[in-house]
């Protein structure tokens, strides 16, 4: 297989192979690994050249999301142009519905999210089909909001399946909707799942194309909602560039979405995207550790203002710490790496013990110690269901 087939078929750029091959970037990354052996049709071991045991960590309670794709499963598209009955429910008590959900996803309360998402669902089908007018475009965008708060908890947990087709379907109602912003949200729920799946470039186009065509000129930067979601499409276009090894792209995304951070001044949670001058550095962190680069990813850590960092919202804080402990990981520090974990569980217990990266890296803590893991570790080694 020649390098660029290889890179073609694994979603990384030729370049990105020539130095994985010539020794100059190191493989640290579990799902990396396990991508490249999938494709190659060889075992992870092979590919390590070696057959030392593993600790497996397994989900401890995973959440079981049957309820949620049968919900997904009832899709019944309202017949275009049919109008509604005006007999929905209330509109008001739908959005509280729809503004809890994000709070409870944004505190990584996955459990009881799931547990809500299917009569949530359900009470915003309703409202979309049954209201008319003005009501039935807020009807519309609430229920594309479901949709993505759907995506974003399923890619989380692991079903990448039921993520894109969620997402699709916030897609076509923002369309309904008519509001470009929540297309543009969307967008960047479609392309984490085509990146989850391992299709990095159709990510980043998707990113980038939904970028350029939101990107603010004159007055339209004084919207603070555009920039917004503009931003967060540009930081996770540079999170599929560096999932494909293209460093210049990344580089040059994560300027620009500074550009738009600067203008803001403040880290927001407009449009459910965080975004803000921290979330940009938090993206710089984890887009150097998906490059192979942990010693960047940890000085851009200890470089972070505490209390901007506390002011961020738990699920942001623990995915961050997540791609902390990892860079930890890549420079050898497993002290380090374990408590970047353990500090990561404080904020967002389910962000740690419910997510399959998550267990990857406390698969390689364990796998990587030397005699006994420290007491702490250990502990929440066993609460998220590894075997010491």
């Amino acid at each position: 297989m020649s390098q660029q087939l290889f890179a073609d078929r694994i979603g990384k750029s030729k370049s990105w192979v020539d130095k994985v091959e010539r020794g100059e970037r190191r493989l640290d990354s579990l799902s990396t690994l396990h991508h490249l052996a999938t494709v190659l049709q060889v075992s992870v071991e092979a590919l390590l050249d070696r057959t030392a045991h593993t600790a497996r960590v397994k989900p401890a309670g995973s959440i079981d999301l049957e309820a949620v794709r049968m919900a997904l499963a009832r899709f019944a598209p309202a017949a275009a142009g049919t109008g509604g009955s005006g007999t929905g429910p209330p509109l008001d008590e739908v959005s509280r519905s729809v503004g809890h959900a994000w709070l409870t996803f944004q505190h990584a309360r996955y459990d009881t999210l799931v547990s809500v998402l299917p009569k949530l669902l359900r009470d915003a089908r309703a409202a979309e089909t049954g209201h008319v007018g003005n009501s039935a475009l807020r009807a519309a965008h609430l229920l594309g909001e479901v949709y993505q708060v759907i995506s974003s908890v399923t890619r989380k947990l692991g079903a990448v399946d039921l993520a894109r087709l969620a997402a699709e379907r916030s897609i076509a109602l923002a369309q309904r909707a008519d509001d470009p912003l929540l297309a543009g949200t969307g967008t960047t729920r479609f392309a984490n799942a085509l990146l989850a799946a391992g299709d990095s470039r159709a990510a980043f186009e998707a990113n980038v194309v939904m970028a350029h065509r939101l990107a603010p000129n004159g007055a339209t930067w004084s919207d603070p909602d555009r920039v917004s979601v503009y931003g967060s499409l540009l930081l996770q276009g540079a999170m599929a560039a560096a999932h494909m090894g293209d460093d210049a792209s990344v580089g040059e995304l994560l300027r620009e979405a500074k550009v738009a951070a600067d203008r803001l001044g403040t880290d927001d949670n407009r449009y459910r995207t965080s975004f803000g001058p921290t979330n940009v550095e938090l993206h710089r962190a984890a887009a150097a550790v998906e490059l192979g680069e942990g010693r960047r990813a940890v000085d851009i850590h200890s470089r972070l203002s505490r209390r901007a960092f506390d002011r961020l919202l738990p699920e942001r804080r623990a995915q961050h710490l997540l791609d902390v402990a990892r860079g930890h990981l890549m420079v050898g520090d497993l002290t380090s790496a374990g408590e970047a974990l353990l500090e990561a569980d404080r904020h967002a217990p389910a962000e740690i013990r419910g997510r399959p990266v998550a267990h990857d890296v406390m698969t390689e803590i364990l796998r990587q110690t030397r005699g006994v893991p420290p007491a702490l570790v250990t502990e929440l080694a066993d609460r998220m269901g590894a075997l010491v």
